[in-house]
């Protein structure tokens, strides 16, 4: 398959992920008059104002009341509407978590639930709006389909396929700019995950920005004689399941990074499938069971072991398990 990826050893351009799913509202609100959007007094921050210009009558501003956010959403799925809900992470799914469950999920409905601004690349505001459960949160509820795009272009096409997916989703957006590394023609599917890059020795497993990070670790293991592939997972549910075991077939080792708590995020559910099916030593990048903190994004992503040079030394830890 020709992935179309841009080549970054010769430069990349920056962009939040959240600029994406605005740009990818509009366009599928152009195209569908079902298309309603929601949102609870963040909507320039979220960039859902794309579509609030553009289509003001099916725009509803809710204020700050989150709980109601997602309720509105349901009765609005309900009465055969394509509802869009966004807010920060750490209150959508984080503050109407029950809402979200008992008003979405139990009755399926297709509700599309925005959660920006979410991991530690947050920066400065602190470990209260730095939202690391909410992989979590969304991977556990029945019927929810969960979305970690790695860049803008991928939000873009992430929120335009989800008005046609019948079921609930969750798509999770981060706030800083960070590296662009797909392009138009990338393939993007719900519920498929893709090798970036192919190897015999180790595979990385990454979604969201941290996909960038393992992309720049191809290089650096490289030199230490390390033959990596890379896989990249833009939904965390459903998992592409015969793509990650296929990988792990082949190089019976695996280091998974996610800007997430490891405990029930990815990696938890890439050692769990291996457990199951195929078990190998996995090395989990991640938030170690503990809050984040006020920084700067790059500065945070280093001292949270996030960066390609963790990487490395994670591939060399679980090599060295490999035997």
């Amino acid at each position: 398959m020709d992935l179309q990826l841009v080549d970054f050893r010769k430069g990349y351009l920056t962009e939040p992920i959240r600029k994406g799913f605005g740009r990818g509202l509009l366009a599928v609100g152009k195209i569908n008059e079902q298309v309603v959007a929601c949102c609870a007094d963040l909507t320039e921050s979220t960039q859902m104002s794309l579509f609030a210009e553009a289509y003001p009558e099916r725009f509803f501003e809710l204020g700050v009341a989150e709980q109601n956010l997602v309720t509105v959403g349901s009765g609005l799925a309900a009465g055969g509407k394509i509802p869009y809900v966004s807010s920060y992470a750490a209150f959508n799914p984080g503050r109407n978590y029950e809402q979200i469950r008992t008003t979405i999920c139990i009755n399926d409905r297709p509700v599309k639930i925005v959660g920006s601004h979410a991991g530690v690349s947050v920066g400065p505001d602190g470990a209260t709006h730095q939202m690391l459960e909410d992989i979590i949160l969304m991977r556990g509820l029945p019927n929810m389909v969960v979305l970690s795009p790695g860049d803008s272009i991928e939000a873009e096409k992430c929120t335009i396929a989800m008005a046609s997916n019948p079921r609930p989703n969750y798509l999770r957006l981060a706030r800083e700019a960070s590296a662009i590394f797909t392009t138009k023609d990338t393939p993007f599917e719900i519920g498929k995950a893709y090798v970036y890059e192919s190897g015999q020795d180790l595979t990385v497993i990454a979604t969201g920005a941290m996909t960038f990070q393992a992309l720049l670790s191809i290089d650096l293991l490289y030199k230490d004689g390390i033959d990596v592939e890379v896989i990249h997972v833009p939904t965390i549910k459903p998992l592409d399941t015969t793509t990650i075991l296929d990988s792990l077939k082949k190089t019976k080792a695996c280091v998974v990074i996610e800007e997430g708590q490891v405990n029930g995020g990815l990696g938890g559910a890439i050692a769990e499938l291996s457990s199951e099916f195929f078990p190998v030593p996995i090395v989990r990048l991640g938030i170690q069971d503990r809050f984040g903190e006020s920084g700067k994004p790059d500065e945070l992503l280093k001292y949270f072991g996030l960066d390609a040079n963790h990487i490395r030394l994670a591939a060399h830890d679980v090599l060295i398990k490999k035997g």
